[in-house]
């Protein structure tokens, strides 16, 4: 095999160890816009301007990305989001 494959095959496994995984929150007529604002606050780890940014972006556009990492950080985040009543998903 060649040094240059060898290599190649050692940036795909890693790229695929390190893949980015996003939470995407949808909107909802349900949850208050403070509600959501502390749950991103808390579950996401958010300043409070990036949670009324966030959270305007639900409410204006549909969904927002709220949160981007590992598939195994992210998978806690958004089952808590959910149990809140919040609607989100990983991709």
């Amino acid at each position: 095999m060649s040094t240059k494959k060898k290599i190649q095959e050692e940036v795909d496994v890693l790229e695929e160890e390190t893949q980015q995984h996003e939470i995407v929150l949808f909107n909802d007529d349900v949850n208050t816009f403070d509600f959501v604002i502390d749950s991103l606050i808390e579950v996401c780890d958010h300043t409070l301007e990036q949670a009324e940014q966030c959270t305007l972006l639900v409410h204006y556009k549909g969904k927002c990305t709220v949160k981007t990492g590992e598939y195994n950080d992210l998978k806690p985040r958004c089952s808590l989001l959910l149990t809140k009543g919040l609607s989100a998903e990983i991709i």
